[in-house]
């Protein structure tokens, strides 16, 4: 589903959106157009702060698991309501990763377990070659 990347991109320079860059990675503001991005929709109202804070610090975690090859991104829908609503998300918090204004794979809710990280970086492979 290609989906218009002009909400999207200003929010890998913005400073509100939470990116969890590794220390030795690119800046945000120097990806390249390719990269693929995982976009952590997050709500605002009805979360408690330690609640936040954890799916921060496990967002963290899980940036250092996928390394470079897939940008974490937080988008909490008071600071970015244009965006969140432009994902059609019918719950929060919702993942959706995309690669030059593609999406490429989606879940509604906390993943849970070890599977994401493979999962996602599957999503990143070229299809198999006939």
């Amino acid at each position: 589903m290609k989906r218009d990347t002009a909400l999207v991109l200003p929010l890998l320079t913005y400073s509100a959106a939470t990116s969890f860059a590794m220390p030795h990675s690119t800046p945000t503001s120097a990806l390249a157009a390719d990269a693929a991005v995982l976009l952590v929709l997050l709500p605002t109202v009805g979360t408690a702060l330690p609640v936040r804070a954890a799916t921060l610090a496990a967002l963290q975690v899980l940036q250092q698991r996928l390394g470079g090859a897939i940008r974490v991104l937080s988008v909490d829908d008071a600071s970015h309501p244009a965006v969140v609503h432009s994902f059609q998300a019918t719950t929060l918090p919702a993942f959706v990763l995309v690669r030059q204004g593609v999406e490429l794979w989606r879940q509604q809710g906390l993943p849970e377990g070890e599977f994401i990280v493979p999962q996602l970086l599957a999503r990143l492979a070229p299809p198999p070659t006939k």
